[in-house]
């Protein structure tokens, strides 16, 4: 039985003079940080979340797109909430989302930063699994056959390694340049989440120049921390790390 599957958008929750640029992970979208947002913005903060672009639809549509346009998604975000007047921004991101949020605050002015279950290094065989599972489940909501599944996933796979060799150069980049952080950060992991990322999350710790920097593990979290069981204790922790910068 085929399932409609709602389309994905952007999302702008107008609030206070404080704003939050929410940025979501790989092969997922906005959904990622609808509560948060929510709670953020009956906290008056202004919050706004990109859809990257290829995102949000078929894998074989994400494919088409590339590391440098999904940065180019997170730095439209960036502007966009600049265009609207706001001179204080915070980013947030999860997985992809948490290594474009450095990137944003080694190329723009944020007051601070929050990261969530952010990879420091990645293996290609990883990320392509990540797309097949991905494109697999999407396919079955489709309603489509095993046979033609098991077609599709081959020649999506053959396809996908350019795109995915990017991806890893993209976080190797983003990693060497972690000592150009001085802002306030707040590196969050999931201790149900691979133990790659707790890795990664003392990694960044331990790289940025920030002088005022945080690390914490959620002992129920898995990799999605935004939609996990520790998602309220998260929420509170991150309002509270906003309510301590100097906006």
């Amino acid at each position: 039985m085929m399932v409609k599957i709602s389309e994905p958008k952007s999302f702008f929750y107008k609030g206070g003079p404080k704003a939050v640029l929410l940025l979501h992970s790989f092969t997922s979208n906005t959904v990622d940080m609808k509560k948060l947002g929510g709670y953020l913005n009956r906290e008056n903060y202004t919050c706004y979340a990109p859809l990257y672009k290829g995102h949000g639809y078929s894998a074989e549509h994400l494919m088409t797109t590339a590391p440098k346009d999904w940065w180019e998604s997170a730095e439209e975000g960036y502007n966009f909430l600049i265009n609207e007047g706001y001179q204080d921004i915070a980013v947030i991101g999860v997985s992809l989302g948490g290594l474009l949020a450095l990137k944003v605050g080694q190329e723009k002015h944020v007051t601070g930063i929050v990261t969530m279950s952010v990879p420091y290094k990645t293996e290609i065989s990883s990320l392509k699994k990540r797309v097949l599972n991905y494109a697999n489940y999407v396919k079955l909501l489709q309603g489509k056959e095993k046979l033609q599944i098991s077609e599709e996933l081959d020649k999506l796979e053959a396809i996908s390694t350019n795109n995915l060799l990017e991806f890893k150069e993209c976080i190797d980049l983003i990693m060497g340049n972690l000592a150009q952080l001085n802002q306030p950060i707040s590196i969050l992991y999931g201790l149900r989440d691979d133990p790659l990322y707790k890795d990664s999350a003392n990694y960044i710790y331990s790289k940025v120049s920030s002088s005022h920097k945080n690390i914490t593990g959620y002992a129920d979290s898995k990799h999605l921390m935004t939609l996990g069981p520790d998602k309220d204790k998260i929420h509170s922790d991150i309002l509270t790390f906003l309510e301590q910068l100097e906006w």
